[in-house]
C-alpha cells in the first residue's frame, strides 16, 4: 500500500498529454497508459504553472509535475487547456470603479469575458496578492477574477486601485 504522504514527482520525459475520444484528458506515465486524468495546481495563486498534481478519476494521486515548461509543446499545451478548464478565472482588462458604498465595496470591471461586478464586505478578506502585482479579487458570492499584473493596467484602472491597494 502507497503511503499517502509519499510526493512522487514525474520526469518529464517520462510523460506525455493528449486528448482522447470526446476531449477527454487522457496520457501516459512511465509507460503506463491513462484514458482519463484530473490535474490540480497544488499552489494555485502561487505557482499557476509548477507543481501540478495529475490524479486518476478515483482522486487518487499519480505524480506532480514540477513544471509545466518543461514538457514538450503538445503535453504543456493539453495540461495548461485541462488547467483553464478546471481553473476559470477571467482576467480583468480594466477598472472602471472601486467605490464604498454603506458596508459594501463594488467593483465595476471590465474582463476578458465582459463586464462584471463585485461586491466585498471588506478587502482584507477578498483580495489575494500572491506576487508580481497579481491580485485575485473573490466576491461576497465566491465569484473571483484576476488582475495579472496592476502596473501593466492603465492610468485609469491603476488611479481606481490607488486607495484599495
Amino acid at each position: 500500500m502507497n503511503d499517502p504522504y509519499d510526493i512522487r514527482i514525474i520526469e518529464p520525459d517520462s510523460l506525455f498529454f493528449s486528448r482522447g475520444p470526446g476531449g477527454v484528458f487522457q496520457g501516459v506515465i512511465d509507460g503506463k497508459t491513462f484514458e482519463e486524468l484530473v490535474v490540480f495546481r497544488t499552489f494555485p495563486f502561487l505557482y499557476p504553472n509548477r507543481f501540478i498534481s495529475i490524479r486518476n478519476p478515483k482522486n487518487e494521486e499519480i505524480g506532480i509535475i514540477r513544471d509545466i515548461s518543461q514538457l514538450d509543446t503538445e503535453s504543456a499545451s493539453e495540461i495548461e487547456r485541462e488547467l483553464q478548464f478546471r481553473y476559470f478565472l477571467p482576467r480583468v482588462t480594466r477598472v472602471d470603479s472601486v467605490k464604498q458604498k454603506n458596508d459594501l465595496w463594488l467593483w465595476e470591471l471590465q474582463t476578458t469575458l465582459g463586464p462584471t461586478r463585485l461586491a466585498m464586505r471588506n478587502l482584507h478578506e477578498h483580495m489575494q496578492f500572491p506576487g508580481g502585482g497579481r491580485i485575485i479579487l473573490t466576491d461576497m458570492n465566491g465569484r473571483r477574477c484576476e488582475i495579472p499584473d496592476w502596473k501593466a493596467l492603465d492610468n485609469h484602472s491603476r488611479m481606481q486601485l490607488t486607495d484599495v491597494i
